[in-house]
């Protein structure tokens, strides 16, 4: 798997919409792209129809971003 600061974001970012989307294993942020952040990529994708892969293509990337924009922004108003 990948590693490094750019999976150290991802892992953040899935991690802060885990803590809401229950059904997504939550990720220990540590920039390696191993079997729990592939698990909790694969079920994000399920939750929000895009393909299984586990991979994080453009489409996946983007919809993280998105989710947790919102998330981030709704966590700021409470």
């Amino acid at each position: 798997g990948s590693t490094g600061q750019k999976v150290t974001q991802l892992q953040e970012q899935l991690d802060a919409i885990a803590a809401v989307y229950s059904a997504i294993p939550r990720v220990r942020p540590d920039g390696i792209y191993g079997p729990a952040t592939a698990a909790s990529v694969k079920e994000f994708q399920s939750i929000f129809g895009l393909p299984q892969t586990g991979a994080v293509d453009f489409a996946t990337w983007y919809k993280i971003s998105h989710i947790y924009v919102g998330i981030t922004r709704i966590a700021e108003l409470v």
